[in-house]
This record gives structure tokens, C-alpha cells and sequence, in this order.
């Protein structure tokens, strides 16, 4: 007959609870990791989402100065061009576009994404004009009886 005598091996418990800090520093980890990730996934569509506006901008702009230059040719010209505005993550609804004489101003009523573009002015006549852009695909710029303006609406031909 075996007699077995009971004893305090400690070992067993170590074991386990070095397996319970193991999968506690695991999820320490993994949620320093997750964070770590969205932490650049956020900036990086932030960064994207700025880099979208500034080139509607430029694009705007670059289309001002064509008008500017329609309108040096003298006479009673009419020039109008259709911009697409690039699709973004911000709140476009707080959105409104300023055209000034030598200023294109995007204001941001909501947020901190207010933004200016400068422009030669070198246009024969003034520059005016405030679109909303809360559901705009499209910006119009349009040089018409000596004003270049923007314009949410296709111009119509004058007949």
C-alpha cells in the first residue's frame, strides 16, 4: 500500500499567475498598439481632408485668374468656368467661399479649417461674391459686366 503525504509545492501557483500577467501585459500591448494605430489613421485623414480643401481652393483660384485675364481682352466680354469641388470629411455645411480682390477666403464656421489664397487682382474690374458650400459639387466662377464672381448656378447665355 502507497501512502502519499500532502505538501506545499508553490510552484503550481506561481505558474498560474505567470500566466495571468503574461495575458494581462498581451492586452496592455494590443491596446497600446490600437491606440497607437488610430491615433495615425486620424491624422492622416485629417491631413488628406486639408490637403482635398486646399486644392479645391487652388483650383478656384487658378480659375479666378483666368477670368482676371478674359477680362483684360477688353470690351464686353463674359467668361464663366465650372470647378468640381473634391468631395471631403469635414462638415461642408459650416462652409462658405469669399472671393475678394486680391483674396480667395474659405470660412469654416465650425472648425479650425479657415484658409486663404492669395490672388494677382490684375483683372479689369472687381472680384465679389459668397457661396455656401453645404451640398456643392460645383463652383462656378464667372466674369460678367466687368465683376468676376462666384456662383453656385451655371451661368445663362445672354442672347
Amino acid at each position: 500500500m502507497r501512502f502519499t503525504q500532502l505538501s506545499r509545492d508553490m510552484r503550481a501557483a506561481a505558474t498560474e499567475l505567470g500566466y495571468i500577467f503574461t495575458f494581462l501585459l498581451g492586452v496592455l500591448l494590443m491596446t497600446m498598439f490600437s491606440v497607437w494605430a488610430w491615433d495615425i489613421e486620424t491624422n492622416t485623414r485629417l491631413r488628406w481632408n486639408e490637403e482635398a480643401i486646399l486644392a479645391n481652393m487652388d483650383d478656384i483660384a487658378a480659375a479666378v485668374e483666368r477670368a482676371d485675364e478674359a477680362s483684360r481682352l477688353g470690351g464686353n466680354v463674359s467668361y464663366a468656368e465650372e470647378i468640381a469641388w473634391r468631395p471631403t470629411e469635414a462638415d461642408e455645411s459650416l462652409f462658405w467661399i469669399e472671393l475678394h480682390d486680391t483674396m480667395l477666403m474659405l470660412i469654416d464656421e465650425g472648425g479650425s479649417l479657415d484658409m486663404e489664397v492669395a490672388l494677382s487682382g490684375t483683372g479689369n474690374g472687381g472680384h465679389e461674391g459668397r457661396v455656401p458650400l453645404a451640398g456643392v459639387d460645383r463652383v462656378w466662377v464667372v466674369h460678367e459686366n466687368g465683376v468676376t464672381s462666384l456662383s453656385l448656378d451655371r451661368p445663362q447665355a445672354v442672347q
